[in-house]
């Protein structure tokens, strides 16, 4: 099963100079059996304020071996639903990061990510996650 990594998580990565994390060693993991999954958002949020072209380019490259999960109609309307529902009980979140919510529940993917936000959002969307492996 595919598993939807977070720009946290992409980002932690990507950086040259980012300290060890175990959710990169796990993403290394994934990338090697095929599962990890990206969506254009994502993918738009990592190439995002990158001023040297060099850099863009390289980056663009490199991401082009992961090819986006599609998204629908459908699944922006469970975006601003799943919105909806979490600022009803005072959690406030991204449009990308529900987006990514509506992607993952309609995948049935566990999402990969660092950001304790999204631990917020399953307090109220039937999301899961992928656990570090040891």
């Amino acid at each position: 099963m595919k598993v939807l990594v977070d720009t946290s998580v992409w980002s932690l990565a990507l950086r040259r100079r980012a300290p060890a994390h175990p959710a990169v060693d796990e993403l290394r993991r994934l990338v090697a059996h095929g599962r990890a999954a990206i969506v254009g958002p994502v993918r738009q949020e990592l190439l995002s304020g990158i001023r040297d072209r060099a850099v863009f380019a390289r980056l663009r490259d490199h991401l082009r071996a992961f090819p986006d999960e599609p998204i629908t109609s459908a699944d922006h309307e469970r975006a601003a639903d799943c919105f909806n529902l979490c600022r009803a009980k005072g959690i406030q979140g991204s449009n990308t990061d529900f987006l990514l919510c509506a992607v993952a529940e309609r995948y049935r993917f566990p999402i990969l990510t660092t950001d304790d936000d999204f631990l917020r959002y399953g307090r109220v969307l039937p999301l899961r996650f992928h656990a570090l492996q040891k």
